[in-house]
């Protein structure tokens, strides 16, 4: 697949993009901004929408707002991504406390996060919690698992053990280097770095992931996600190509062996974070581009 010559990305290996027999998935585009939440109190809107493997929890929140996980399954990843935005989160006998601009690992069992002041939080989580992701927007778009998604095996155990773990998200771009990157033992995310105006045209990267959906979080600005799906012998799968504006804030999931690139449009700041699960092993083996790589095996 295609890639500017300054992109990391030109380094990884790629799919070929052939048609699979049997068949692609449905693309899912769910726009916040449109759309009425799923949770709703005086002190919380939140939004939630789903992959195969993953589920995104939106939230607009009030000062005092938050959430308790009694039984959590398994990590999850709160992202803290504005500042002046004072947080605490509680799991087990630890605390931290961030007044944003901030990635938060939060480990399997009891939790809580409150928040001091008004502002949004995202929290991700696998759709191993259940109670989530059947209150999902498009929960009926997986009543039947989607074709070509590797099932979710989480990696291995992070070194320590399984412990609140706080990250800077204002991480100084490094050349070389794709994003800003963190993974868990079941999730990874990428906090792309803050895009200024429309995309360069002559610079599109289209590519494929072979067998894994990839969620696209826009926090600002505005994207146009471009999907094509490649022709097989088979015409009953062809597919029109999309061409879908998503603002901020909203989640696009693209399917395994779907081409796809993302253009942001707006004059101001575009802000995309991509979120998948399992983690990417091509991602995991660039050195230097997972942040917290040292504290989270990669599988043998």
């Amino acid at each position: 697949m295609p890639y500017d010559a300054n992109d990391p990305r030109a380094r990884l290996g790629t799919t070929t993009g052939s048609a699979p027999e049997g068949g692609y998935g449905t693309s899912e585009h769910a726009n916040f901004y449109e759309t009425s939440p799923q949770i709703e109190s005086s002190l919380e809107r939140t939004w939630l929408t789903r992959g195969q493997n993953f589920l995104v929890a939106y939230s607009q929140l009030e000062a005092g707002g938050g959430f308790v996980r009694e039984d959590q399954v398994d990590e999850y990843i709160v992202l803290l991504p504005d500042a002046g935005v004072p947080t605490s989160i509680v799991a087990g006998e630890e605390k931290v406390r961030s007044d944003g601009r901030a990635v938060v690992v939060v480990p399997p069992g009891p939790s809580e996060l409150r928040i001091e002041s008004r502002g949004r939080v995202v929290a991700i989580f696998t759709t191993l919690s259940d109670d989530l992701a059947q209150r999902c927007v498009n929960a009926d778009s997986y009543r039947v698992a989607k074709p070509n998604v590797a099932k979710l095996e989480p990696w291995p155990d992070p070194v320590g053990g399984f412990r609140l773990r706080c990250y800077d998200l204002d991480v100084e771009p490094e050349p070389g280097r794709f994003g800003r990157i963190w993974r868990t033992s079941n999730l990874m995310v990428n906090h792309s770095e803050p895009r200024l105006g429309p995309r360069d045209v002559t610079k599109m990267s289209p590519h494929t992931h072979e067998d894994f959906e990839q969620g696209s979080l826009c926090l600002g600005g505005s994207f146009v996600h471009h999907l094509r799906w490649p022709w097989g012998t088979d015409m009953r799968h062809w597919r029109p190509d999309e061409h879908v504006i998503c603002a901020g804030p909203s989640l696009a999931v693209i399917p395994p062996l779907v081409l796809h690139t993302s253009q942001q449009v707006s004059q101001g700041i575009n802000q995309l974070v991509d979120i998948f699960s399992p983690p990417r092993r091509d991602f995991s083996e660039m050195p230097g581009w997972v942040l917290n790589a040292d504290e989270y095996p990669v599988p043998s």
